[in-house]
């Protein structure tokens, strides 16, 4: 059951590390199919709101959630949620790719494998599948055995945009995909994200304005753990409605 075309809503989510309060009270409603970027300065939640989503936060001692996040309406952080199937359905995609040092046909299939899929016939199949999904199988399929470390960054990024889509996910949360990429392989995984939303519900934390503008639907504007504005994101960068939102896409802070 989808409420309202949302894929994702949060109510009230809250996150605090021990003392620290990263998050207050977010409730926002991620649509289906649409590509959601995150803005702010650095240290504004973005990430930590992102991570929330498919509950890596947990992975971080001290942390405290409250709140709700739903998928498909279930609250994910019920006590009876199966969190690996839960990061199945919602892959991520980190700031730094990070194959692993393994063949490029081995880090694809690497998921299928621990969910049980090992006929030969299948995984080639899933591979290939995913590669192309990824945009890169026209530049690996002559060579899957080479290691995925000796793929160029931008290359290696696809890589792991590729082993997220080998579990077939719903969701892909990516955290600055590009920010370490050249503007080449850059416009590559930008393409790459506008294809995607066809079949995948994006949401992306982006520093780069520009990015945010080129390649989402919706945009999401948090300061100091607060969300201070969600709308399209040609109205945010248009005409928002609040000011701290205006100044920030304008430059004259962050």
């Amino acid at each position: 059951m989808k409420s309202n075309g949302s894929k994702i809503t949060t109510r009230n989510l809250s996150l605090s590390y021990g003392p620290k309060s990263a998050l207050h009270e977010i409730s926002v409603a991620i649509k289906t199919n649409h590509v959601t970027a995150l803005i702010g300065p650095s240290g504004c939640g973005k990430s930590t709101f992102l991570r929330a989503l498919n509950r890596m936060n947990d992975l971080i001692d001290g942390v405290v959630t409250t709140g709700e996040v739903r998928v498909d309406d279930v609250d994910v952080y019920r006590s009876d949620v199966d969190v690996v199937a839960l990061r199945k359905k919602v892959g991520m995609i980190f700031q730094r790719s990070n194959p692993f040092p393994k063949s490029v046909y081995d880090n694809v299939a690497y998921g299928p494998r621990i969910n049980g899929i090992h006929e030969k016939g299948r995984l080639d199949h899933i591979v290939e599948r995913s590669l192309k999904q990824a945009a890169l199988w026209d530049e690996v399929n002559e060579d899957l055995g080479k290691s995925g470390l000796a793929l160029s960054g931008g290359q290696q990024q696809r890589l792991c945009i590729a082993r997220a889509l080998a579990v077939d996910p719903e969701v892909l949360l990516m955290d600055e995909p590009a920010s370490a990429l050249d503007p080449i392989a850059t416009a590559k995984i930008e393409e790459l994200i506008f294809e995607l939303k066809e079949k995948y519900t994006i949401v992306i934390v982006t520093h780069n304005m520009q990015q945010a503008a080129r390649v989402s639907d919706d945009t999401a504007f948090f300061y100091m753990g607060n969300l201070i504005e969600f709308d399209e994101t040609k109205t945010i960068f248009t005409s928002p409605k609040e000011k701290q939102t205006e100044d920030y896409v304008t430059g004259r802070f962050g």
